[in-house]
């Protein structure tokens, strides 16, 4: 088998395999909380976890772009749209125990925490530009937006992983191996893409002699 061109049925495997690998973080919580095994603070473990592998899924689903082009694994596109699923779903668990767990609909309380905590200021707005894009994931709607319109909106997603990182980065007081990591791989990928957009602008990395922009 050729991992540049795999045939559909080892595509379609590959497929079943990231989808259960990517229900292993809700099944492991689902379960911790069936057997009361949440810690002595298990909102905040259902808060920090879901808020973890909310990021860790949408770096990966970045990284679909860069390891195509660098591998010529076309077949990775098709991963995409499932990985970014996932992402809101994570995300989306992630606001609901935070909503409903923490606050309980307290709306005067919930809006004084956006205005007044840094962190939950960058996470919601990074939360509510996750969901036209999940909106916007089938096929139709690339459609009904046209092509052009349908990769512009869904660049948003860097903005939402910026505001990921730095929601995460202020939220930690004291450890922040976790944030910085997931900072620095960010900070990987966006020079990626950046370099491909010089490269699509004939705008030499390294100036040359003579070289004007």
């Amino acid at each position: 088998m050729s991992l540049k061109k795999p045939d559909n049925k080892i595509i379609a495997w590959i497929k079943i395999a990231v989808f259960l690998l990517a229900l292993i973080p809700v099944l492991n919580l689902g379960i911790s909380a069936y057997i009361d095994n949440l810690g002595a603070n298990p909102i905040e473990k259902l808060t920090r976890s879901t808020g973890f592998w909310t990021l860790t899924l949408l770096l990966i689903s970045l990284t679909v772009s860069p390891l195509r082009r660098l591998t010529g694994w076309n077949w990775l596109m098709r991963l995409r749209r499932m990985l970014g699923l996932f992402v809101f779903f994570y995300a989306s668990l992630h606001f609901l125990t935070y909503l409903l767990l923490d606050q309980f609909f307290a709306w005067a309380s919930i809006v004084n925490d956006i205005v007044k905590r840094p962190y939950i200021t960058v996470g919601f707005p990074a939360f509510m530009l996750l969901i036209p894009l999940a909106v916007t994931s089938n096929n139709r709607m690339i459609k009904l937006l046209g092509g052009k319109r349908w990769l512009l909106l869904h660049r948003l997603v860097y903005l939402c992983a910026v505001g990921g990182v730095v929601h995460y980065w202020w939220l930690v007081k004291k450890d922040l191996s976790n944030p910085l990591t997931f900072a620095l791989l960010l900070s990987l990928l966006l020079g990626f893409r950046l370099i491909y957009w010089l490269r699509g602008l004939n705008i030499p990395l390294i100036p040359r002699k003579g070289w004007q922009p």
